[in-house]
């Protein structure tokens, strides 16, 4: 990124020494007078650039972590530069000129009658857009307009999805399910994916992972891809075909995830996670069928899987003992409960040696015996006499279902919904509407809460806007002490309107989204624009210093001798940032809205700030006090300055 930034604050400086070296000067005296009059420009674009990433560097959380080096890079670049272009290039015009003074190349004869026309139809232009300078103010609150309605409807995601040649299928089957069918299950899915993806190169299958609380009833399939260059079909390809094939398979839920590109909170499943929070575990218990349904119905998540973690149906045999009765028989509850612990736990009982190898002693009933609740009455258990008793006469069976787990979120109890998200939609469309969903349904008794990647989304949304409104606020404050007024920052910062027009419009134009990286690129493009604005803000003021200018003709003058140079670093700017907007290969989806905003922005905004700069500066800058010393030739005598100034 720092490509095209490090070359700017050397145009400006190289531009007005061979200036005037043009207009006669001689070389040694060209680059003393032409840095030191384009010295404060080059101070003050330098200085706000770099404070644009202050806050960038100190963001709190993973988008701190995530842009701390970019920030720190490109600012100490920038600086880097500046000192440069104000030491090391006025010596090298010097040295680099030969004779005394600057003599034109053939290649000059022939193109500058090119840019002296461009010069001068920019002039004739610009003096007839003063004639009716008002329609600047349309202008800007055209610019206005269009980025509200562009940016609500533009979609919103924490990273666009890249093709990591990898996904993964996760499987939830009623509750209840044993792990033999589950296992039986996932050897079916893993068939059909052997079959139907040949880029395939890995499948991995497993059944009750620990991970993720290792209940019977759960699976995962994970699929590794060939890379993207050798395979026809994209990841996002794949991923909608298995979706489409998975009812096919109806005795469990599955769904085809893709990992998200940036994902710190390492929750797994699917991208949209959504959590309701109660301490009244009946209201929990009403609302959340409720919640699924209407989020089933939601063309947002249509084709996905709506499910949440807190489940009422998993099957329960409550066994009661009477006590009475055992008593009386001379049964014990100890001897019910370790006779049903060693008749169906499988729990390990002891170890033996047969051939140099040992072997596990595990206690269970055969499956025939126990795959019934009614099989329980075939159970014996021995009294205190010795005699073998049926728990048949000892226990009551009641079969019921219960909540295998009561979570909990920030100490409340809790219920998470998680979802995929149908063809065209993001996470931040997805959130959107899980908020709508909830705004009926849920009292002021709940509470919600993301997790897991929207939780993130959310996070790298709230952490940009505060870096983009105090970007705002330091380059202000910046611009306010460096030009001595509150009003000429003001002027400078219109070009903010024009550039997030021109950023909003590009991102909508090539269809991404407003993601982490197309807001850093944002809160870049604050001190990229402001540059232009500075050099005919500067240099209209030192117009109307040395030269008593009017400000009207002041803002003419300076922006068409500040031509040039706005268009060399604006195109150097937009060009160093275009690779990244052109950016092919699999791994190169996240950087381009970052590439998008840079180029669309400040191409948008040059074109205005031409015009619209010039404008405002003619109805909004105040009175400049002339400086007789600016006015006077840089020959003139000491006492002729002495004499002039009294």
């Amino acid at each position: 990124m720092a490509t095209g930034l490090v070359v700017d604050d050397g145009i400006v400086v190289t531009e007005n020494i061979y200036k005037k070296m043009e207009a006669g000067m001689n070389k040694w005296q060209a680059a003393r007078d032409g840095s030191k009059e384009i010295y404060f420009a080059v101070i003050s674009t330098s200085i706000t650039l770099a404070v644009v990433f202050l806050p960038i560097i100190f963001l709190e959380g993973f988008v701190g972590r995530l842009f701390r080096e970019f920030g720190v890079v490109v600012a100490g670049a920038v600086l880097i530069s500046a000192f440069v272009s104000l030491t090391l290039t006025p010596v090298l015009n010097v040295k680099l000129t030969k004779g005394n003074k600057h003599k034109h190349s053939w290649f000059y004869t022939k193109t500058e009658p090119f840019f002296q026309g461009m010069e001068n139809g920019y002039e004739k232009m610009l003096r007839a857009f003063m004639r009716v300078r008002w329609t600047a103010w349309l202008i800007l609150g055209g610019c206005l307009v269009l980025t509200y309605l562009i940016f609500s409807n533009l979609k919103s995601e924490l990273a666009p999805m890249e093709d990591r040649s990898q996904f993964r299928l996760q499987v939830t089957a009623p509750e209840g399910t044993s792990f033999d069918a589950m296992d039986k299950y996932l050897t079916n899915v893993t068939q059909f994916m052997l079959d139907s993806i040949p880029e395939k190169q890995v499948v991995l299958t497993i059944t009750s992972p620990g991970f993720s609380g290792g209940s019977a009833n759960s699976g995962m399939v994970r699929v590794t891809l060939s890379d993207a260059g050798d395979r026809d079909r994209s990841q996002q390809d794949i991923v909608n075909m298995v979706n489409r094939n998975m009812p096919r398979f109806n005795e469990a839920r599955g769904s085809a995830i893709q990992d998200q590109t940036i994902q710190v909170n390492r929750r797994g499943g699917q991208p949209v996670q959504f959590v309701i929070q109660n301490n009244n575990f009946e209201k929990l218990t009403e609302v959340l069928p409720k919640f699924i349904d209407e989020a089933s119905k939601s063309p947002v998540f249509r084709g996905q899987v709506v499910d949440a973690d807190l489940k009422f149906n998993k099957p329960e045999l409550r066994i009661e003992i009477d006590r009475l009765k055992a008593s009386e028989l001379g049964v014990t509850v100890a001897d019910v409960s370790q006779t049903l612990q060693l008749a169906l736990s499988n729990g390990r009982l002891g170890y033996f040696t047969k051939d140099g190898k040992q072997y596990q002693v595990m206690g269970q009933m055969s499956r025939a015996d126990r795959d019934d609740p009614s099989d329980l009455k075939g159970i014996f258990v021995r009294n205190k006499n010795g005699v073998m008793i049926s728990l048949d006469n000892l226990v009551t069976m009641t079969e019921s279902t219960t909540p295998p787990t009561i979570y909990h979120f920030n100490r409340y109890k809790s219920a998470t919904i998680s979802t995929g998200l149908a063809a065209g939609y993001t996470i931040g469309d997805g959130v959107k509407e899980m908020q709508r969903i909830a705004q009926p349904l849920l009292d002021d008794t709940f509470a919600t809460s993301l997790t897991g990647s929207s939780r993130d989304y959310a996070e790298s949304g709230s952490n940009t806007s505060f870096a983009f409104l105090l970007a705002l606020g330091l380059i202000f404050l910046i611009l306010a002490a460096q030009f001595e007024s509150f009003i000429d920052p003001i002027i400078i910062m219109i070009t903010i309107i024009l550039a997030m027009a021109g950023a909003v419009l590009s991102l909508w134009i090539f269809g991404h989204t407003w993601n982490i990286f197309s807001q850093i690129g944002m809160i870049m493009l604050i001190g990229l624009v402001t540059k232009n604005g500075i050099l005919i803000v500067e240099f209209a003021n030192q117009s109307r210093r040395s030269k008593g200018m009017e400000k009207k003709e002041a803002a003419i003058y300076a922006a068409s001798q500040r031509l040039r140079p706005i268009l060399m670093t604006s195109l150097a700017m937009a060009l160093g940032a275009l690779p990244l907007a052109l950016s092919l290969g699999a791994a190169a989806t996240s950087r381009i809205p970052l590439g998008v905003v840079i180029v669309g922005g400040i191409s948008f905004s040059l074109i205005f700030t031409l015009f619209v700069v010039p404008a405002v500066y003619s109805f909004l800058s105040s009175a400049k006090k002339k400086n007789e010393m600016d006015s006077l030739p840089p020959e003139t005598p000491a006492s002729e300055v002495q004499n002039t100034a009294s």
